[in-house]
């Protein structure tokens, strides 16, 4: 997994990712959209240090209100979650995340 991640500014995504409490997040990096212009949003990446095993994270952005009330009829977000948009272009990076978090499994 640690070959398909992207390092950045010589650092790799473990070490970029530092919580406010210091505590290293274990965010293994997969890239942002070829379309963006910006090599910023929107991104993935996969958290291998959760209790419940590895989970993905995005970043996107925020779906407008005809969108959230749309989407919460099927699935009304709780007050910490929230709706976003990824473009299609993400494809290949959210298939490549998934595909490591799959392998990983609980074993990390």
């Amino acid at each position: 997994m640690t070959e398909k991640a992207r390092v950045r500014d010589g650092r790799c995504a473990t070490t970029r990712n530092l919580l406010a409490s210091e505590a290293i997040m274990a965010l293994v990096f997969f890239g942002t959209d070829p379309n963006s212009g910006g090599g910023n949003c929107p991104a993935v990446w996969v958290d291998t240090d959760t209790a419940k095993g590895p989970e993905l994270v995005l970043q996107g952005k925020f779906a407008d209100a005809t969108t959230r009330a749309a989407c919460g009829q099927d699935s009304p977000p709780a007050d910490d979650e929230g709706i976003v948009r990824i473009p299609l272009s993400m494809v290949e990076q959210i298939r490549r995340a998934c595909d490591a978090a799959e392998a990983a499994g609980t074993q990390l």
